[in-house]
C-alpha cells in the first residue's frame, strides 16, 4: 500500500457510499490526531475535492471508515479488532 495515499469511505444510511482518496494532510502522526477529533466535534468533514468544496453533515453517516490507520489511535480505541458478519 502507498503509505502516502490516505482514503475514507463514508457509508450513509440509505445504504449508499463515498469513496475518498487524498494526499498526506499533515506533518506527524499527533497532528493527525488533533485533526480527527476536531472532524469528530464538528461532526462534519469538509472536502476540496476537484476545485470544489464538498461538506458531508454526520446527520445521514452511518459510519466512516479511513485507511491507513494510525499507531496513535484516539483515547479509548479498540485496537487489533476484525469485522464479523
Amino acid at each position: 500500500m502507498d503509505l502516502q495515499k490516505r482514503g475514507l469511505t463514508i457509508f450513509f444510511c440509505d445504504n449508499s457510499k463515498l469513496h475518498i482518496e487524498f494526499p498526506t494532510q499533515t506533518s506527524n502522526e499527533s497532528a493527525a490526531l488533533l485533526k480527527l477529533e476536531e472532524v469528530l466535534k464538528q461532526r462534519q468533514i469538509i472536502a476540496e475535492i476537484d476545485g470544489t468544496i464538498l461538506v458531508i453533515p454526520f446527520d445521514n453517516v452511518k459510519y466512516i471508515q479511513a485507511y491507513p490507520a494510525p499507531s496513535k489511535m484516539p483515547r479509548g480505541s479498540i485496537k487489533g479488532a476484525s469485522v464479523q458478519d
